[in-house]
């Protein structure tokens, strides 16, 4: 894979001599599978959640709780193509499959690849050139990661979430506007791939998986990144999913943020009070050092401590997003929702 020059943005905040490229082994949420020396070892996040239910609180009950983990389906049924090459799943719909020269200019294509985002449902849609760095070693079950130098540019797409759900943090109905983000993010990236794959040219859908989405969507410029640990959109903040598409089609990429990281977080420290096992860093200025092996190291930041925060999951009985839910730049809920 060639390695294209480091992101202007980045060049501060990377210490080259300590970074490497992260493996997906490392994620906490792999972890989970594999690191017997973990706390959270073979607890999944909803493994309390019958005995939570059971409690009868308000906001986990069992409608909310199915309502919840239905908003996943989409995503759960693309799920074991994330991270593969898109061959054209519905070329039998197409008269006759194009010709690379129908693609345009790399500012036209770029223009026209924002446009399908948007048709599509993407909140934003960013565009860059794929730096070697954010690719993950190996995916979470250990297999290893391979790309073509020929897949170099890299279209960020963002999905926002409902606040108003968010705003509910802890409790199942703030999980079920992410699950409905994932199922999103799993419909915008197959739909691009197959818009890609149409135009005769090479995609590869992505998730989670694969790279980092945070820095690439930085790069594109869509946003900064957060004490939170999450890239903070100007109109969304991190009330947003990212997904991506690889491909080998010629785009024009987009100017990155600068500074990489978000400068109001210097003084806000709302998130880190507002995380219930304080996973979040309260120091004023970010640091290299990590809190957890699945921290990448290397990267002048506010690190999150993953494993704090994926134990408040499991006793939770679902994720939670009071971090998202506290930051000041969450939007207002346009259409407050009544259980």
């Amino acid at each position: 894979m060639k390695r294209y020059p480091l992101c202007k943005s980045f060049q501060p905040l990377i210490d080259e001599s300590s970074y490497s490229r992260f493996s997906g082994r490392n994620n906490v949420f792999a972890r989970v599978e594999w690191d017997t020396q973990a706390a959270f070892y073979n607890k999944r996040i909803h493994s309390e959640a019958e005995e939570i239910i059971s409690r009868d609180i308000e906001g986990y009950s069992r409608i909310e709780y199915e309502r919840s983990r239905a908003a996943w389906t989409v995503h759960d049924l693309l799920g074991n193509h994330f991270g593969e090459e898109w061959t054209g799943r519905h070329s039998h719909r197409r008269v006759r499959r194009p010709s690379r020269e129908t693609a345009g200019n790399p500012e036209q294509m770029a223009k026209r690849v924002k446009e399908a985002g948007r048709y599509y449902g993407a909140t934003l849609t960013g565009i860059t050139e794929l730096d070697d760095r954010w690719l993950y070693t190996h995916q979470r079950d250990g297999s290893e990661i391979e790309f073509d130098p020929e897949l170099r540019y890299v279209i960020v797409m963002a999905t926002a979430m409902d606040p108003a759900l968010i705003r509910r943090s802890p409790v199942f109905d703030a999980a079920t506007t992410v699950g409905i983000g994932y199922s999103r993010m799993a419909f915008l990236v197959s739909t691009m791939a197959e818009m890609i794959s149409s135009l005769g040219y090479r995609a590869v859908p992505m998730a989670n998986d694969t790279a980092l989405s945070i820095p690439l969507a930085i790069q594109t410029g869509l946003g900064r990144l957060g004490r939170n640990g999450m890239l903070l959109t100007p109109s969304h903040g991190a009330c947003v999913r990212l997904c991506k598409v690889l491909t080998d089609l010629p785009l024009l990429p987009d100017n990155p943020s600068e500074p990489a990281l978000n400068e109001a977080c210097l003084s806000c420290f709302i998130c880190a009070a507002a995380c219930p096992v304080k996973a979040i860093s309260d120091r004023k200025q970010p640091f290299y050092e990590t809190t957890s092996v699945s921290n990448n190291r290397g990267i002048l930041r506010w690190p999150v401590d993953p494993e704090l925060c994926y134990g408040f999951w499991v006793k939770n009985g679902t994720d939670c997003s009071s971090c998202i839910a506290h930051c000041p730049m969450t939007p207002p809920p346009d259409n407050p929702i009544t259980a």
